[in-house]
């Protein structure tokens, strides 16, 4: 097969980070497959994100092994260590990557929760339970100005989240971060909402939760980080935030299906508050990773 790579431009270039991009086609210029290289920054140089596809009439002509084989050399010229890519477990891409090179480092379980099922009095029951010392709050979109210094502080709590054998480094997180983030939501037309859990002993934020929900309201919304500082850990935030969370979902978008939510498997703890609250399972991932 006469196979051509052709750089693209990336229309969605960010702040934290690039991503380079590669379009496969045969010699009539028709596609065969697309490759997405993420160059991380702000912690995390040493890694890149990997999404590669190939159409399935295209598969086994060398088409995904040539593409892999552009990604991995650009990483290397970008100094970096490690490429990173998820497919789903069982799947052509998971077997394609494990074929060439790559180890499997971690696991995660994607879970649903249909909003037709949600028990909002059991929810009202979580939310309206006193944890003494803290209290909720919440906003739509970019952070409150006198939360923004502590909400990008506790951004700290997702650093020793389980992940296996996976080198995600540790992601610098400050105000103009949190905010650029919330940007991102916002330009593509959805909708971000974050519940924090605030120390009442001085106004910090302990806690949060952020959920993502299409701009049209409908369809499936999507779980985004859900962290508790270690030193506020063990009073019950992560599963009192998220049925909030959940709540005011319920009840702002009455045409919402549901909610998407992945965990890695070795998060024991996350994975019982998500079974707890109602979220069923849809699917597993591998992340594999290959060291340069």
């Amino acid at each position: 097969m006469s196979l051509r790579i052709t750089p693209l431009t990336d229309p969605t270039c960010g702040p934290h980070g690039r991503r380079l991009a590669w379009l496969a086609s045969d010699a009539d210029s028709i596609p065969a497959g697309t490759a997405f290289l993420r160059l991380l920054d702000g912690g995390q140089e040493h890694l890149a994100e990997l999404d590669l596809c190939v159409h399935p009439a295209e598969r086994r002509k060398g088409v995904g092994s040539r593409l892999l084989d552009t990604a991995v050399t650009t990483a290397r010229d970008n100094a970096r260590r490690r490429v990173v890519a998820q497919a789903e477990a069982g799947s052509p891409g998971d077997r394609f990557l494990a074929a060439r090179g790559f180890r499997k480092v971690l696991t995660f379980r994607y879970t649903r929760l249909a909003m037709a099922e949600v028990d909002t009095t059991v929810l009202a029951g979580i939310v309206e339970r006193p944890h003494p010392g803290y209290r909720l709050t919440s906003w739509q979109g970019t952070v409150p100005d006198d939360l923004a210094q502590t909400f990008a502080a506790s951004r700290r709590a997702m650093d020793d989240m389980p992940m296996d054998d996976a080198e995600y480094g540790t992601v610098a997180w400050d105000v103009d971060r949190v905010r650029a983030a919330a940007k991102a939501v916002e330009q593509r037309g959805d909708h971000l909402h974050t519940v924090v859990a605030i120390d009442a002993s001085n106004g910090s934020i302990a806690a949060f939760t952020e959920l993502v929900i299409p701009g049209n309201g409908a369809g499936d919304g999507q779980h985004y980080g859900t962290g508790v500082l270690p030193e506020h850990r063990g009073h019950g935030l992560g599963r009192w935030m998220k049925a909030e969370s959940i709540r005011q979902a319920h009840r702002d978008y009455p045409d919402l299906d549901g909610l998407l939510t992945d965990t890695a498997d070795s998060n024991a703890h996350m994975r019982r508050i998500n079974d707890g609250l109602g979220y069923t399972p849809t699917h597993t991932t591998h992340q594999h990773q290959l060291d340069l």
